[in-house]
């Protein structure tokens, strides 16, 4: 991807591959390969790209900033519009969010503020790592459980875009190049067509995560791939049954109901930088009543982007604060508009008067620290993923409050002890700190080794929970602890609290070591959280699971020819998972499966039946993940 080159709708994009030769789609991989490197000249919006000597291809975006019809894009060259040139450049051209398609050429109050939502709701997601990657902003209208019949054209949609994903899957990361892809955008531009958005927005993440995982993306995660692959073939699988719930439809665009007047105060800024090029920042707010909003100002423009976003103005009202500020200080909002995530719309309608900031010990923040741990987590891991994993992602984000003695660090991670609300020297979970990011330009990392100086330290922490990992916070913003001289000493203008991505501690914000308690220290292993995800034999379907996305159908099938003289199938049952080793043989079984014709000649493997076993496979080890990880959040659990 040229982060240079203005999106391009994912039709588009698919129209151009598929008018190829057999000849040219074999050129294509490489092809576009080379034209992401490519110098790109931009003469105000256009943008043109040099394609040899005697072809340029010059793409000219609408008002909205993304190609969104063919005619767009033109290359100079004798064989256009069915060249490899104009194929190549679209392919380097980074993929429109459905949401931003369904923007374009629209005009609402809110249409700006949805714009940077759809951004920020994908690039939050890829950055953190606590879901599936970049998602369009989906809204659900309907309360779970509730049915609607499909029609026929939704049904042929959902079945087209299902034979796609799983040609993709048996293909893998190493051979699922630029025609794969495409057949997968063709079939979910139909499923946009047919009114199946949620499906469609899956499988946007899924060529998107190809495409990184193909050009070895920093930013790319091979777990976001594996869950966004999981979500497009359950999704597509699930629609298929007569009546689906209505969740599994999904909306175009998100919608803003009105919330009336608002009383917010805010609690911390959290830096957004996403592989996909997109960078800026999310302030959350909570209300009187405990409710958490947000304001979002992400925008293509990457880590400079998400430094400068900091100090931004807030597009909210009258636009008289900026971030910083807002996250010290409120909001009076009257006639507020509010998508069904909490985030804050900025309509004309919109009034907005700034509020003297609340500190962590009073009114509703201090709420925030008023419930122990174990409660929080317990919320908003309640939602299981495996149905409805849009869902479980927005509850398991949602940020959460604790008091926190240091205990040590091991690796890039802190180890704490959870002081439970009441009880100043109790003992509670022990738990991991981990950074919400490791860039460079974020002042996360650089915090968190300041903060590992000086154990005994007490603090409170606004995080979010780490779903995919074993009792782990990622901290997000950091005040002193009330009436103890054992925590952190910050200097007025940062009216007591850190953001930990932008605000840098330094050796006088921390207290001298001759008052800190003794800390207890970290002997040994047995001294760290245990981890039941890297402990279990579980791992071993985990990786086959792996193995299918990263490298195809033949790299699974191996297993399956050595009689499991590795013991993997005997070690997961040796440690109780059961169904996790027959699933795993089931997996391994269907992938070396080929059919036969009457003459005895191999044939062509049946993607369906392949995609099926490792669905269950996977929707399976989800479940079991997350009841782990649900286990080491219990005070029993996490001691023992």
């Amino acid at each position: 991807m040229n982060a240079e080159l203005p999106p391009v709708a994912p039709d588009v994009v698919a129209a151009a591959v598929e008018s190829l030769t057999t000849r040219l789609r074999k050129k294509l991989d490489a092809a576009i390969e080379s034209y992401a490197t490519a110098p790109v000249v931009a003469d105000g919006a256009v943008r043109r790209v040099r394609c040899g000597e005697d072809a340029e291809v010059t793409l000219a975006p609408g008002s909205s900033g993304t190609v969104t019809d063919a005619d767009q894009v033109v290359c100079s060259c004798l064989l256009a519009p069915r060249c490899l040139h104009r194929a190549a450049v679209l392919g380097a051209c980074p993929l429109a969010d459905a949401e931003a398609d369904a923007e374009a050429g629209s005009v609402g109050d809110s249409a700006p503020q949805e714009d940077s939502d759809a951004a920020a709701d994908g690039a939050l997601g890829a950055s953190t790592g606590t879901g599936p990657g970049a998602r369009c902003a989906e809204e659900t209208l309907a309360e779970p459980g509730e049915t609607v019949p499909l029609t026929d054209a939704q049904l042929a949609a959902a079945s087209e875009l299902w034979t796609a994903a799983a040609a993709v899957l048996a293909a893998g990361v190493p051979t699922a190049g630029a025609v794969p892809q495409a057949e997968l955008l063709r079939a979910a531009h139909r499923a946009r067509l047919a009114g199946l958005h949620r499906a469609e927005a899956a499988a946007l993440r899924v060529v998107r995560g190809l495409r990184g995982a193909r050009a070895r993306h920093d930013g790319h995660r091979l777990g976001d791939l594996i869950a966004n692959v999981r979500e497009l073939l359950l999704t597509t699988a699930l629609l298929a049954v007569a009546d689906p719930d209505q969740a599994l439809i999904g909306t175009a665009r998100r919608s803003y109901r009105p919330g009336g007047s608002l009383r917010v105060h805010g609690v911390c800024r959290e830096p957004v930088i996403a592989a996909t090029g997109y960078g800026g920042v999310v302030t959350h707010l909570v209300s009187d009543d405990g409710r958490w909003f947000s304001v979002a100002d992400v925008k293509p423009g990457g880590p400079a982007r998400a430094q400068g976003a900091a100090t931004a103005t807030v597009a909210l009202g009258s636009g008289s604060l900026d971030h910083a500020q807002l996250a010290r200080g409120g909001l009076l909002i009257s006639g507020a508009t509010v998508s069904s995530d909490g985030r804050l719309g900025s309509g004309k309608g919109v009034r907005a008067t700034p509020l003297t900031g609340q500190s962590w010990t009073s009114g509703p923040l201090a709420a925030l620290f008023a419930r122990p741990l174990t409660e929080s987590v317990a919320e908003r891991l309640a939602v299981a993923p495996g149905a409805d994993p849009e869902r479980a992602e927005q509850a398991a984000r949602e940020l959460v409050g604790c008091d926190l003695i240091l205990v040590g660090a091991v690796g890039e991670h802190l180890i704490a002890r959870e002081l439970p609300p009441g009880q100043p020297d109790g003992d509670g979970l022990l738990i991991r700190l981990a950074p919400s990011s490791g860039h460079p330009g974020l002042a996360h990392t650089a915090n968190f080794r300041r903060l590992a100086s000086r154990p005994g330290l007490r603090l409170r922490v606004i995080g979010r929970l780490d779903p995919d990992r074993a009792a782990t916070l990622r901290p997000l913003a950091v005040a002193p602890l009330p009436d103890t001289e054992a925590t952190l000493r910050l200097p007025a203008d940062w009216q007591g609290r850190a953001d930990l991505g932008y605000d840098r501690l330094e050796g006088a914000h921390l207290p001298p070591t001759d008052v800190l308690p003794a800390a207890p220290a970290l002997d040994g292993p047995s001294d760290v959280p245990p981890d039941p995800l890297a402990e279990a034999p579980l791992w071993r379907l985990r990786r086959l699971i792996e193995i299918a996305v990263s490298g195809g159908r033949r790299a699974v099938a191996e297993p399956a020819r050595d009689g499991d003289r590795t013991g993997g199938g005997a070690a997961m049952r040796r440690g109780g998972f059961h169904t996790a080793a027959d699933l795993a043989a089931d997996l391994t079984a269907e992938a070396d499966r080929r059919t036969r014709d009457v003459f005895g000649r191999t044939g062509d493997a049946d993607p369906d039946g392949y995609a099926r076993a490792w669905l269950a496979a996977a929707v399976y080890l989800t479940g079991v993940e997350r009841a782990l990880i649900q286990a080491t959040w219990q005070p029993e659990t996490a001691s023992s």
